[in-house]
């Protein structure tokens, strides 16, 4: 396994070793259109595989350790070189043109801000506070294994739909939408709310639908809600897996919960 670069809230290392996925034998493509972390992708490592994200400057980061490992990293040994509280937040207002610039900024508000969190205001620019955090180059970093990694992948910022309409049998989709539910009562996720609402969770569901019919293996996960369940009761095979939250701001209140996955046309 290539380890993931990002923290991403609602990321899916857990469920790497959940024992729930397909092996890359038993497909031709790998398909993910909410990239995120890449933790499913880094960790199957396919050899073939569409990858995609409606965040942009996610995207961009991807395309710069993919072309320019070497000199992605020495440009995150600088900001770990500087790296305080009055430096975070020069960093976070600096609006960067340069797109291997912007990468390795992306990389090290995601790694010192708070938990990891990916958000922006209505203007569209990054407002989480600085984190706990200090470390910016971690041990585990292995820019070159990464980049030789996403070779092997096409890379695009392109609304979720569209990928999945491209896909066909012998793909392996594997989708993980942000969370929201219908009545929205699910804490955190009422932020989601505003990046994915109720009518793209429909949507959401058409396309994958269609491509179940095309004999497009999937794997599905979502929040565990009636809401949720009831869109994918006739196609899909629905389990719940237990995972501890870490998306509290305090440790003391993150504890155990639920996810579902739906999975549909899949081998073995």
């Amino acid at each position: 396994m290539v380890s993931p670069i990002l923290k991403w809230a609602g990321g899916k290392r857990w469920l790497v070793v959940a024992d729930r996925l397909p092996k890359p034998s038993k497909y031709q493509r790998y398909v993910e259109p909410f990239l995120g972390s890449g933790a499913v992708f880094f960790h199957l490592k396919p050899s073939s595989a569409i990858l995609s994200d409606l965040n942009a400057d996610l995207i961009n980061l991807y395309k710069v350790v993919r072309d320019n490992p070497w000199e992605f990293e020495e440009r995150m040994h600088a900001h770990q070189a500087m790296h305080s509280k009055e430096y975070y937040y020069q960093i976070r207002a600096k609006l960067c043109v340069d797109a291997d610039a912007a990468a390795a900024r992306f990389l090290y508000l995601n790694r010192t801000c708070w938990n990891g969190l990916y958000r922006v205001n209505k203007r569209g620019e990054f407002n989480v506070p600085i984190g706990t955090k200090q470390a910016v180059v971690m041990s585990t970093d292995d820019f070159l294994a990464v980049s030789e990694t996403l070779k092997r992948a096409e890379l695009r910022n392109e609304d979720f739909e569209k990928i999945i309409d491209e896909t066909q049998h012998g793909d392996f989709l594997f989708v993980d939408p942000p969370y929201t539910v219908q009545h929205n009562f699910n804490g955190f996720l009422k932020y989601n709310e505003q990046i994915f609402s109720w009518q793209d969770q429909i949507r959401l569901s058409n396309a994958l639908q269609k491509a179940a019919n095309r004999g497009v293996s999937i794997v599905l996960t979502n929040a565990d809600h009636e809401s949720v369940r009831q869109l994918y009761v006739q196609k899909f095979q629905y389990r719940k897996l237990a995972r501890q939250s870490v998306l509290a701001g305090k440790s003391n209140k993150r504890g155990g919960t639920t996810e579902a996955i739906f999975t549909c046309n899949l081998e073995g």
